[in-house]
């Protein structure tokens, strides 16, 4: 684990360098046409392929990811959706959690006159999810024993930001494959009354006030036509 968080935060300095080194060297005139908002000439399609990974690998969590892209020039609207549940064996009992999330932001390409449309891009998102979650576990006392406990959160909500960077790649025809590393921050949660969270589905684990993300996705691109 701390391999990896130690990989995706190497992906993010490493891509905020590039991002910061590449429109000096490709971009000369800071006016040109190819910064501002433009009409639309696509939509992209996809999803999480490690999701799916860890589907197939019986993993405790279960999961599922929509993603989409809208280009407005060098602008892209993005758009994620999914569903996420977990089931973990604890020392003394069970944690369950089942929910949907979203997340919607801006994504801003750093290689501006790449004809296939091939990004670098640094981005942020709002992320929003509402769930469900339940704690069974065991309580022992002197006068009763062992004795089986239930603490439930039925109809929680939680709100965070997301800082994102990453790539696009086109493959082949219409076919895109690519990455997004995420910095999630500032998680807020209500209706939580039952127990104090401890995983919100889209983000992670509550104790850590900035959780990594990693997405290896795949994607199609439909071409609007003018």
């Amino acid at each position: 684990m701390l391999m990896l968080l130690s990989m995706l935060k190497y992906v993010l300095i490493s891509s905020l360098m590039l991002v910061l080194v590449l429109p000096l060297r490709a971009q000369d005139n800071l006016n040109d046409s190819t910064r501002r908002i433009q009409k639309p000439t696509g939509i992209r399609l996809g999803t999480d392929l490690i999701a799916i990974g860890k589907n197939l690998a019986n993993s405790p969590l279960s999961s599922w990811e929509i993603n989409a892209d809208v280009d407005f020039g060098r602008y892209y609207v993005a758009f994620d959706y999914g569903s996420w549940a977990r089931e973990e064996v604890l020392s003394n009992g069970v944690y369950k959690n089942d929910g949907r999330y979203f997340r919607l932001g801006v994504d801003i390409n750093f290689l501006l006159k790449d004809p296939d449309k091939n990004m670098i891009f640094l981005g942020f998102r709002y992320g929003r999810s509402n769930f469900n979650e339940q704690l069974d576990y065991q309580s022992t006392t002197i006068n009763f024993g062992d004795f089986q406990q239930q603490a439930t959160n039925a109809g929680a909500t939680a709100g965070w930001g997301e800082m994102t960077t990453g790539l696009r790649v086109k493959i082949w025809k219409h076919l895109w494959m690519g990455y997004t590393a995420r910095m999630k921050i500032f998680p807020g949660i209500k209706n939580n009354t039952g127990f104090e969270t401890y995983e919100i589905p889209g983000f992670g684990l509550t104790y850590k006030n900035i959780y990594w993300g990693f997405n290896y996705q795949v994607f199609w691109r439909i071409p609007l036509k003018g």
